[in-house]
Parts: structure tokens; C-alpha cells; sequence
């Protein structure tokens, strides 16, 4: 067998010579001068040593699979391995030595020595696949608190959806309907990024709001920290805007910064609505994601008032009896509704 200390340079020569080296030094005991051995080889070409922490860094990916992953992995390898029994067209030799190292170097050195390119292929999908998946809904009129793995707080307004994808390296929420005030967890290594509509929002750690609903733009409100708001489509594009504590943006991708309301970023987490300059049909859409309102609206110059206050969606007696005297409209009771009529 030809010493691994004189052997080609090569690329793929060089990973095959730091497999070996690596497979020696993953299972049994160290021989007499074997360190001493490995540190020629080492020290005779830079590439050798980057062949041999490729490896290294490969094993410490292995070590983060969960046991399911490990299975499943498993399961893949062995039919590779009979693949490659098969065929002399592997890049690598299969190594029968390899399953008497113990379990977790055996698979290890298993994914690293196999003929084919397909087990690593596997053991890199393996490795995007989330850490943690689960979807979230309320119904009209409920919210939600939900405590992430990752530390961070959602809390989840009426009628909304959001859906958790957690990586090893990034963190994703998406909100596909709904609005949800975020505290997120800081963690430098793994950005925490949230999808509504055609808005990115990407963060570390930072307190905020976004929302998503029918009729109304995407926005994006911060309390704490900084928040980065982009196209979906093109998160790293210049015209993405850096908003700070007390800024709101407003429009989705295209929008504008303002200043928070007074009311804050989610007033709707201590039972109120803030209604700011909105439409009346507008206003009355936004106290039906809370629950009935029993209240219509059918002419078209009634529904384009406009109308700000903050209210509770749960008790509708206060906007109702402020309506007739802030808008020139009357209320009409019939059929066991109220229409909002102009006032003659």
C-alpha cells in the first residue's frame, strides 16, 4: 500500500489521502508515531491540511444530526454502499475496515468513504432541512402566545397564520395572514427573518410588529432594536430601508417610514384597535377579524369616511355611539343589523 505521506496532489487525490488519515485517527488508538506521522504529512503542502479539516468540519456536522436524521441517513448509506459495490466509477474506494470503529465514527467515516457522490448529496439535504417545523393559527377573536426553541416570543393576534421554519444557520417565519408582535431571540450566527406578502423583514434580536391582512398593506412597527425591511423577491437589494425604535414602515417593499402610533406597535396585545384615518368599510373589516359586528355599510360615499380612534373590538358600544357624532351618518336598525346611512 503506498504511504499517504508521498502521495499526489490532486484534488481528489488529496481528499482521498485525508480520508485515510482521518478514517486512522477517528476509530482505535493512536499507533507509536502516528501524531508525529500526520504532522509531516501535514506540513509538506498547505491543501493537504485544508483536505483534512474539510473532513474535520464534516464530522462536526455529522455530530448535530438528530437520531432520526442518523437513522434515515443510515438507512441512504447502505443502499449507496451497495450501489457502489457495483461499479469501479466511484471517486473512492469502499473501505471494509470502516464498521469496526465505534457507531458514530463508522457512519461518519461511512458518508466520507463512500464510492458515490449520492450519500453526501443526502447528508447535505439532511442538513438544510429544518431543526423545527410547526405551523400556528388563531381564530377570529382568539390570540396566541407561542414560545420558540430558539427563545423567541410570538404572540399571534386574531385570525392570523404564521408558519416556523427553524435552520441551523437561519431562523424563518411566514406570515401569511395576520399580524404578530415578535420578540426575538439574539443570535448573531442565525438571522431571524419574517415573509409577509412581498416584504422581508430581517432581524438578529429586536422587538417588533408585522402585519399582513386583506385591504390592508403589509407594515412593519419596531419597538426595540433594528429591523431591515426588503423586497421578498430581492432581500439585498439598496433600496431596503433600516428602520429603528419608534419607526413604522408602512406600504410593503415599496412603502414609506413613519413614526409609531402612540398606541404603540400592537396595541391589539391589551384589547384595543387603533383605527388611523382609515375608511369606514375599512374600519368595520377590522372589527370583523375580531368577531361579529352586526354592522353594514352599502353606500359608497358612508364607507370612504374616515375615521381614528382607539376602541375595543370586543365591546363595540363606544364606536358606535361615537360614530353619529364625529361622521355626518345616522344608524339604522333593521333586520338585526345596523347600517350606517348619511345623515339627511
Amino acid at each position: 500500500m503506498t504511504d499517504p505521506s508521498h502521495a499526489t496532489s490532486s484534488r481528489s487525490d488529496l481528499d482521498t489521502e485525508a480520508l485515510d488519515w482521518f478514517v486512522r485517527f477517528s476509530g482505535a488508538p493512536h499507533a507509536a508515531g502516528a501524531d508525529a506521522a500526520l504532522q509531516q504529512w501535514l506540513a509538506g503542502d498547505r491543501a493537504r491540511a485544508d483536505a483534512f479539516a474539510r473532513w474535520q468540519a464534516d464530522w462536526r456536522q455529522l455530530d448535530a444530526l438528530p437520531a432520526s436524521g442518523v437513522e434515515q441517513l443510515r438507512r441512504q448509506l447502505q443502499a449507496d454502499k451497495a450501489a457502489a459495490a457495483g461499479t469501479s466509477q466511484g471517486r473512492r474506494r469502499w473501505r471494509p475496515g470502516l464498521p469496526a470503529l465505534a457507531p458514530q465514527a463508522a457512519l461518519a467515516a461511512l458518508v466520507l468513504a463512500l464510492t458515490g457522490g449520492g450519500s453526501y448529496m443526502a447528508w447535505d439535504h439532511w442538513q438544510r432541512q429544518p431543526v423545527f417545523a410547526q405551523n400556528f393559527e388563531t381564530l377570529r377573536g382568539q390570540q396566541l402566545n407561542v414560545q420558540l426553541p430558539d427563545g423567541s416570543q410570538l404572540r399571534l393576534d386574531t385570525a392570523t397564520r404564521v408558519e416556523v421554519l427553524l435552520y441551523r444557520q437561519r431562523r424563518e417565519v411566514r406570515l401569511p395572514e395576520g399580524q404578530v408582535a415578535f420578540a426575538v431571540q439574539g443570535d448573531g450566527t442565525r438571522p431571524f427573518d419574517v415573509l409577509a406578502g412581498d416584504t422581508r423583514v430581517t432581524v438578529v434580536g429586536t422587538r417588533f410588529s408585522v402585519r399582513n391582512t386583506v385591504g390592508s398593506p403589509v407594515s412593519v412597527a419596531v419597538e426595540e432594536g433594528r429591523v431591515r425591511v426588503a423586497a421578498a423577491s430581492d432581500p439585498d437589494a439598496a433600496a431596503a430601508v433600516l428602520l429603528t425604535a419608534g419607526q413604522q414602515f408602512v406600504g410593503g417593499a415599496a412603502g414609506t417610514v413613519g413614526a409609531v402610533a402612540a398606541s404603540g406597535i400592537a396595541p391589539w396585545r391589551d384589547g384595543r384597535i387603533t383605527l388611523d384615518n382609515l375608511p369606514l368599510s375599512r374600519a368595520l373589516a377590522e372589527f370583523e377579524r375580531y368577531g361579529p359586528t352586526r354592522m353594514v355599510v352599502h353606500d359608497p360615499a358612508v364607507a370612504a369616511l374616515r375615521v381614528s380612534g382607539t376602541f375595543d373590538p370586543r365591546h363595540l358600544e363606544n364606536f358606535r355611539r361615537s360614530l353619529p357624532q364625529v361622521l355626518p351618518v345616522r344608524l339604522q336598525e333593521h333586520g338585526g343589523q345596523t347600517e350606517i346611512v348619511a345623515r339627511p
